[in-house]
């Protein structure tokens, strides 16, 4: 055992070879599905139908086997279906999801309408939604304004795989009539009933196989999104056999890009998009889940007539989506819509909105693995000030602690840590260390003794607490989905427990898939024992979540409930936006990762996970300089903006590549200074109405077909299009610009154009493609600190790009940045910026806010000005009205008011003449 804990673990435990993960066709449950689908026929029992209080059940019964199954329908506020399929009489009670919704869905009647003796129609009484159950064979229709909008089981893909008594409690002579009629032993064992054998492990099965499956037709869809987190395109891509999007979390070191393989996290939600509705289909499933997409596109048929005349009839497109999972049971919600906003609003209500960040999380953050003491520290922290680069964050890896043991201090490296964070907090910046889930298996470290002692570890099938290999040697992994240890986990970070921790630290959470060197796929196996006595298998997609929720809980408790914690996490699942931020994982330096990192980032965003990001520069190897500056471009527009790198790489602060480099980068870190209270504001919005910060063009131009396929671009709320360089020594790149109606302006030239074309931009290192919407108000800070706990009381600016109307429109969002005051005692302060008629006013937003604040806007530049004004007059709320001086610029038309003294927090309104 000492041995083992001896052994030296090196980041080539982690980058392994790729064949040591999964295809399809290696997946049990997979390929018994496959093979049965022109077997299954399910019929439902009409006369069976019960209508409660919040639901509307009927049994549905297997014509093959004769066993039934318990289907259940609920209308739900909001424009929600929610559907569950389980056993009628299980052997034992199967899994299913705890902890994700927020609360009990509220549930509205469904009222049963006239159907005929082979269905039944159920309506929602408020709304035009109704649901058509079909007997024989089983199938479900959700019909809005007529139409067929998603039907279930149309494809007859419904597939339940029961409990069953585990072989060896059987009798023999049960068993002696099982070896006759079942299957042969190979053909068991092909088909991983019992046992699933992949390379050196076997997977023993206690229920035997329990595999669910259902298919959903999107009629009139084909565009889908969602279901990260794939290395993959922003578009969902249509599967062969054998290709099926998979969900299963996993740490794969380098990943592959283009490729469906699951790897860090999963979000079983996907969204499908059309000219006048978007819907939403969440699986509600943490097991091992495969998706399987096929989209039959719009046909036109022409049927020849005798006689001259011939008919021609189009058939609508439509994509058939089937979920195969593992475990658990069918619990799935189908979110009607009908636009996007209402959708994300609706996952939201189910599954919580993106958590308020502190500010000092939105500026730029610096991570290595790792930074070797302190001194190294201080001299990083130095650097930023001697080359004028502003940072908020410095981030400690794994080497910081005592032999990686979390909660500790390696001694030598670290022998004063309050002071190192006494030097950062004299900067006002943060710090950030790392905390795995595995912990060292060794007597003398507490964490590991006091878990132990109260069988806080996760099991092995023996009953033994289960070990296994990763950074520290041999490790036990806490099992965070008791509730009594995520308790004991979140007091791990009190000030008395955390020795040298001070109220500036803050968290992040990596390996927690969870990874296992030497383990199957690098993970847990998974028949692994929780808390209640559930297998991993159940619940392997949610067990970072639990992490990253106890994480959370923990450094808000030690601030007794007043301050906003930060925790970054590598896995997830549905829900995590609840607790923190992701990223996608361990990227590599080459242009390749760059550009794949903006579609990732796009289905972060739309699964209601908007604070994400990729290190920047990529975590694997060295890149060029040229690529770290188009990196550090991009990861500035982008909502988490951290640069980071493995050890063994070279040595890449923004300033160690040359005084050009270091002047671009510089030029990029502090536009994302400038931008942060649009970007605070942005997460405001998610915040309190689930619009997310990075949002694919097709959601804000949801009627535009053109935007329905694109991810080189993106916008940034609805005023900011961002269109990164991701390929070598650009001089020109094509723009889409969305939008007949649009006029859109170069943030750099303020040269405008109008929308609903690609344009030609020329590009040099120095900055990439942004362009402001016309109508749009953008605030900005105007003058630039160290960190943002220095910009606190500077001036704000107001960028106004005028519509083809002559107007716009902005909000300002702003609070203390780090307590829940802005919760619990509404000190918020919402403002409200439009330009009408040649008044620009400033009002508030929201009168159930109050919070006082000494800054002014100090700048207004009015871009798309089309006369030089003859005079400006600023006008407050006390009556007083005061010239300005202008500068007015025709050949850009531009209107510049400067040195202003406008309190953001008053009413006032500026008059152009």
């Amino acid at each position: 055992m000492e041995t083992a804990g001896k052994e030296e673990i090196s980041v080539e435990d982690e980058a392994v070879d790729k064949t040591i993960f999964k295809d399809c066709s290696n997946i049990a449950f997979y390929r018994r599905q496959k093979q049965q689908f022109s077997k299954n026929t399910y019929r439902a029992l009409l006369d069976s139908v019960t209508t409660g209080k919040d639901s509307t059940k009927f049994q549905i019964i297997n014509e093959v086997t004769k066993i039934p199954l318990l289907a259940e329908v609920y209308g739900i506020e909001r424009n929600i279906f929610r559907l569950k399929i389980n056993e009628e009489t299980p052997l034992k009670p199967r899994y299913e999801v705890p902890d994700v919704l927020t609360c009990k869905p509220n549930t509205v009647s469904l009222i049963s309408c006239s159907g005929d003796t082979g269905s039944l129609l159920l309506a929602d009484g408020e709304r035009d939604l109704k649901c058509h159950i079909l007997a024989n064979p089983f199938k479900i229709e959700l019909i809005s304004e007529k139409e067929v909008v998603i039907s279930i089981n149309s494809l007859g893909q419904l597939y339940f795989e029961h409990l069953q008594i585990p072989r060896k409690q059987r009798a023999t002579t049960e068993k002696q009539e099982e070896g006759s009629a079942d299957a042969s032993q190979e053909s068991q064992e092909d088909l991983g009933l019992w046992e699933e054998k992949f390379g050196n492990f076997v997977d023993v099965k206690a229920n035997g196989p329990t595999s669910i499956g259902l298919d959903f037709s999107l009629h009139g869809f084909e565009h889908l999104y969602g279901i990260p987190q794939h290395a993959e395109s922003h578009r969902l891509k249509n599967t062969k056999d054998g290709d099926a999007y998979r969900l299963y979390n996993l740490d794969i070191y380098g990943y592959q890009i283009y490729s469906k393989t699951g790897i860090y996290g999963s979000v079983p939600y996907l969204l499908a998009h059309k000219l006048g509705r978007t819907i939403g289909i969440f699986w509600l499933n943490a097991s091992e889940t495969l998706v399987e997409i096929n989209t039959e596109p719009e046909v036109e048929y022409t049927f020849t007539q005798m006689g001259p005349t011939a008919a021609k009839q189009k058939v609508r497109p439509r994509t058939d989506v089937c979920w195969m999972s593992e475990s658990g049971i069918i619990d799935v919600f189908l979110l009607t819509g009908p636009t996007p906003s209402d959708v994300f609003k609706q996952y939201s209500y189910l599954t919580g909105t993106q958590c308020m960040p502190p500010l000092f999380s939105l500026g730029y953050h610096q991570c290595r693995w790792n930074y070797d003491d302190e001194q190294d520290v201080k001299a990083v922290d130095a650097g930023f000030d001697e080359h004028d680069i502003p940072y908020d964050v410095m981030w400690l890896d794994i080497e910081h602690t005592e032999g990686k043991r979390y909660f500790t201090w390696d001694k030598k490296r670290f022998p004063n840590p309050k002071r190192m964070q006494e030097l950062l907090r004299n900067k006002k910046r943060k710090l950030v260390v790392i905390s795995d889930p595995h912990v060292k298996v060794d007597p003398e470290y507490s964490v590991y003794a006091k878990a132990k002692e109260q069988g806080f570890f996760v099991r092995n099938p023996e009953g033994g607490n289960f070990e296994g290999i990763c950074w520290p040697g041999l490790s036990s992994y806490l099992d965070f989905t008791n509730p009594k240890v995520r308790e004991w986990y979140s007091g791990l970070f009190a000030f008395s427990a955390y020795q040298e921790s001070t109220d500036i630290l803050f968290v992040w959470n990596d390996m927690n898939e969870p990874s296992v060197f030497k383990g199957p796929e690098l993970t847990m196996q998974k028949n692994a024992i929780h808390h209640g006595g559930w297998e991993h298998r159940e619940l392997h997609n949610i067990y970072g979540l639990y992490q990253q929720m106890s994480t959370a809980e923990g450094l808000t408790q030690r601030s007794k409930g007043k301050e906003r914690p930060f925790v970054l996490s590598r896995s997830f699942f549905a829900g995590s936006q609840k607790y923190g931020a992701v990223w996608t994982g361990d990227n590599t330096a080459e242009w390749s990762y760059l550009k794949i990192s903006l579609p990732m980032l796009l289905t972060l965003s739309i699964t209601g996970i908007s604070f994400c990001g990729a290190d920047v520069g990529g975590f694997i190897g060295n890149p060029e300089a040229e690529l770290l500056v188009r990196w550090y471009q991009a990861g500035a527009y982008q909502p988490f903006f951290r640069g980071h790198a493995t050890m063994n790489t070279k040595r890449r602060e923004p300033w160690l590549f040359g005084e050009e480099h270091t002047q671009f980068i510089r030029k990029a870190i502090r536009e994302r200074y400038t931008l942060l209270p649009y970007l605070y504001s942005l997460f405001y919005h998610a915040h309190v109405a689930s619009k997310p910060v990075m949002r694919p063009l097709w959601v804000e131009f949801h009627d535009e077909l053109e935007a329905f396929g694109i991810e080189d671009e993106y916008m940034l709320g609805s005023a900011l299009l961002v269109h990164p360089v991701t390929e070598p020594k650009a001089t020109m790149i094509d723009v889409f610009l969305p939008g007949p109606n649009e006029i859109w302006y170069d943030s750099k030239t303020f040269a405008h154009w109008e929308g609903g074309c690609t344009v030609k931009i020329p590009v040099a290192l120095d900055s990439i493609p942004v362009f402001q919407r016309g109508g749009s108000v953008v605030p900005i800070k105007t003058t630039i600190g160290k960190s943002t706990g220095w910009m606190a009381n500077s001036p704000y600016g107001l960028r106004i790009a005028l519509s083809t109307k002559g107007s716009a429109v902005g909000e300002l969002y702003l609070d203390d940045g780090h307590s829940f005051q802005y919760l619990h005692q509404k000190q918020f302060l919402h403002r409200k910026f439009s330009f009408c008629s040649n008044v620009l006013i400033n009002s508030c937003a929201d009168e159930k806010g109050h919070y006082p604040s000494k800054c002014v806007v100090e700048q207004i530049l009015v871009l798309g000005f089309r006369k030089k004004p003859s005079s400006v007059i600023t006008h407050s709320s006390d009556g007083k009205d005061q010239p300005v001086a202008f500068t007015y610029c025709a050949r850009t038309c531009t209107l510049s008011l400067e040195k202003l003294s406008l309190n953001v927090d008053a009413d006032w309104q500026v008059h152009v003449k």
